[in-house]
């Protein structure tokens, strides 16, 4: 993975700094939705069955969800 540098990173539970900018904050995030989404689709590969029912899932909830 190219971006294996930034695994040294410090928690994210820790707050940031009063100097870092939102620029920062936002690739800090940005990078983290992206390993989440490929967590998920890993996850998703490797047990199919359960992927499969948490979908059904979702478009039972949101066929329920009222506006």
């Amino acid at each position: 993975m190219p971006e294996q540098e930034y695994r040294d990173d410090p928690s994210p539970r820790e707050r940031p700094g009063p100097d870092e900018t939102e620029a920062e904050r936002r690739r800090r995030r940005a990078r983290f939705l992206r390993e989440l989404a490929e967590a998920r689709a890993l996850r998703d590969r490797v047990q199919p069955r359960r992927a499969k029912a948490a979908r059904l899932r979702h478009a039972m909830r949101m066929r329920t969800f009222r506006w």
